[in-house]
């Protein structure tokens, strides 16, 4: 039976292929193919549905029900049992279709009479394109060798969907990739950028998907997998790295597969070629990596998922190399991209597109240094864009608009003329105070953490450097750095500064920043874990190395240096311990000692706020760390978007938690400041000096716009409109100063 359907899916992928050589219009080939399916198959209806937009399907050719039906009949996704196979992306076989869960009656298809429905997704690398049915007035479920050949044919029909094989009338039928898309995501850099599409991973294209020769595709697959399995073999002998032999264990598993490679063995048997067999297999792979929820497997999915893509550039030959040239304006789109591909690229890019990513990767902190929009979490980027496609990217709201049409170029340009004028008016106060109308001083400094970051000192008209993030330095390589490295590093740094002051954040590594060549740990919760200062305290060589890096870097000038993520005060003095540890060993070996050393601490969790008043006394000044602080103040993941954003910066507890810190500051005469996203945006950073805060650490962009928003401002009026909030009961004071402000012009 099986070796029958086996032949019968091969002659009806043979008949479909005359159908596509043939010069019919896609309609009358979507007609044909639907009448040669319905016969093959042995049963009364097939029909061919497709998304006409993400959430509405089409019925766009049928054989069986009423013609008229074509094109008139729509159903959004999740609704019916097409709709529904077309959300979960799996297969729906039925023997009583009226009573089974989801069903919904389309009476002008006449279908009624029809009791089996056998429904199967048209998808490609896990994105849905529609759905093939088909049904009969027997009551029957269809067995397992009619649902695989369905499967195959299918696949087969994505193909030709993305190769524009049934272009025709109305938007269902219009040409992929041609038409105007609109996609969200989440902002990880401010900012907006319009270019052209750059791909990071060049589309590999299936223009073969069915086989001439079954047995010669089945030769051409175990070339591939046996040359995949080579490379494999020969990369973990060369590898010392643990992590990334971890990944090359997982390809060699993948390639050793025998239920993976059977599975692509009996599509090639059912009449696909070799690489339409593997991008079967990675499409089946993309829609579980969606919907599992366990870390671990989702690694290993996307382990199968890269070595599918190396599978299918061996068989098509179509390499990372395609020979396009990157455009003058170029707007990455990639699944996921580390930070030294990134810094490969540079500020030569105008924006970044990520389908996955988050705002605390790798990627968003070298985006944020080198001040690149960046957009993450982009669903279908991958697939909706093709290099050279026209793309604005809107940095302030996470949408991409893909091949926009004029009204949005229009719109678009506007927005960027409009800041466009902004940043002259800001280059304008570049050399002017932060001060207030009621007479207050406001310190507006700048983060960076590449050498690249440092020209924008001056000419965003930062008054120094607040946070110096040096893991940067570590992440982007391959191996530790050398203290030699990192000290000729740090020294080109306070060169550039040219006298401002530049603190330096010791290496802030572990939760989300882990270094490529440093063992992973298996942690539950990484943000609560392992990491920064305490990495510092455990690996006391590594932290001595850095601390001696900087002594020597200052070369006698002045140096300040703060310790990340500082939770209780026996932390600070271990860590100034070693420091003390390390200037008696520089002055020993009759090195230069820095004239004046300041140092301080990153208040990002609460416990430290409630830290004996010694501790408050002893410390040379703290730093707020706004984005941890707010995650753990709210017990809200900042990486997790489902609660990211349930919880405001200008919630009356967190302000008032931070005025607390800032009234104990000022009892012991300690310098705070307050580093993070929140002091750059203009609004919040107004409420934070009106709670007392007079020094704020930023993106250099972000200065202007703060800078402009504090010399229109009058704090004791804003503390007071906080005051009023508060008293009232509100949630948030965020209502009540966008009222303010707007009262204000």
């Amino acid at each position: 039976m099986a070796e029958r359907f086996e032949t019968e899916s091969r002659k009806l992928l043979g008949r479909l292929r005359d159908v596509m050589a043939g010069d019919d219009p896609g309609q009358a080939r979507l007609d044909k193919i639907t009448h040669l399916i319905a016969d093959s198959i042995r049963t009364e209806v097939c029909s061919i549905y497709l998304f006409r937009d993400e959430d509405t399907l089409e019925l766009c050719a049928t054989e069986g029900l009423n013609a008229e039906a074509v094109h008139q009949t729509r159903m959004k996704m999740g609704e019916g049992l097409v709709g529904r196979v077309a959300k979960r992306r799996h297969v729906i076989n039925t023997a009583d279709a009226p009573n089974a869960k989801g069903f919904r009656f389309m009476p002008e298809t006449g279908e009624e009479v029809f009791s089996s429905f056998l429904g199967v997704p048209i998808q490609r690398l896990g994105e849905s394109m529609g759905v093939l049915v088909v049904q009969s007035k027997e009551a029957r479920e269809f067995s397992t060798d009619a649902v695989y050949a369905l499967e195959v044919v299918a696949m087969v029909l994505a193909e030709m969907t993305e190769l524009g094989a049934f272009v025709g009338e109305g938007a269902a039928m219009s040409a992929r990739h041609s038409q105007p898309s609109m996609l969200r995501g989440t902002v990880a850099q401010e900012g907006v950028a319009e270019g052209h599409i750059w791909l990071h991973e060049p589309r590999v294209v299936v223009s073969n998907p069915i086989a001439d020769d079954p047995h010669r595709e089945l030769e051409r697959l175990e070339e591939a997998v046996e040359e995949v399995r080579v490379g494999v073999d020969k990369m973990l002998q060369m590898s010392r790295d643990a992590e990334q032999r971890q990944v090359l264990e997982a390809y060699r598993m993948f390639a050793n597969s025998k239920g993976w490679m059977r599975r692509m063995q009996e599509a090639i048997s059912n009449g696909l070629s070799a690489e339409a067999a593997v991008e079967k297999e990675q499409s089946i792979a993309r829609a579980r990596m969606e919907s599992v929820a366990d870390n671990y497997l989702r690694e290993r999915l996307s382990d199968l998922d890269d070595l599918s893509n190396r599978m299918l550039r061996i068989l098509t030959g179509q390499g990372a190399d395609t020979g396009a040239e990157m455009p003058p304006d170029p707007i990455l789109v990639a699944r996921n991209i580390g930070p030294a591909e990134l810094l490969e690229y540079g500020r030569n890019l105008k924006g970044i597109i990520l389908e996955g990513g988050s705002v605390g990767s790798h990627a968003a902190i070298v985006a944020r240094a080198l001040a690149i929009p960046l957009i993450v979490q982009t669903a279908r980027v991958t697939n909706e864009a093709l290099n050279g496609d026209h793309v604005m990217v809107d940095g302030e709201q996470g949408i991409v608009h893909l091949r926009p049409d004029d009204t949005v170029v229009t719109a678009f340009r506007d927005k960027m003329a409009m800041q466009t004028e902004a940043l002259k008016r800001y280059a304008s106060i570049q050399d002017k105070p932060a001060l207030t109308e009621c007479g207050q001083i406001v310190e507006l400094h700048m983060n960076a953490g590449l050498m690249a970051d440092l020209p924008s000192l001056e000419s965003s008209g930062a008054e120094g450097v607040g946070l110096f993030r040096t893991e940067l330095q570590f992440l982007v390589r391959n191996q530790m750095p050398r203290r030699s490295e990192l000290s000729a590093l740090y020294t080109r740094v306070l060169d550039a500064a040219q006298g401002k002051r530049v603190v330096f954040r010791t290496l802030d590594i572990g939760s989300d920043k882990v270094l490529p060549y440093m063992k992973p740990t298996d942690e539950p919760n990484p943000a609560l874990g392992w990491r920064a200062i305490r990495v510092g305290l455990d690996k006391p060589g590594v932290m001595q190395m850095q601390l001696q890096a900087l002594i020597r870097a200052a070369q006698g000038r002045p140096l300040t240096l703060m310790f990340p993520f500082v939770a209780q005060y026996e932390e600070y003095r271990q860590a100034r311990a070693a420091l003390d540890k390390a200037i008696a060993r520089e002055t020993r070996l009759g090195h230069v000692i820095p004239d004046d050393i300041e140092v301080g601490a990153m208040l990002e969790t609460p416990s430290l706020g409630f830290a004996p008043r010694q501790f408050f006394e002893d410390v040379g000044f703290l730093s707020i760390g706004g984005n941890d602080l707010k995650q753990f103040f709210f017990a809200a993941d900042r990486e997790n978007e489902r609660v990211r954003k349930r919880y405001d910066s200008l919630n009356v507890s967190f302000l008032s938690f931070l005025e607390q810190i800032v009234e104990r500051c000022a009892d012991t005469g300690t310098p705070l400041s307050f580093c993070g996203e929140d002091a750059g945006r203009p609004v919040e950073a107004l409420c934070l000096a009106a709670i007392g805060l007079r020094s704020l650490s930023m993106r250099p962009a972000s200065i202007g716009p703060v800078k402009s928003l504090l010399r229109r401002s009058n704090l004791e009026e804003v503390r007071k409109v906080i005051m009023d909030a508060r008293h009232r009961g509100e949630m948030s004071v965020r209502p009540a100063i966008m009222k303010w402000l707007a009262e204000q012009g």
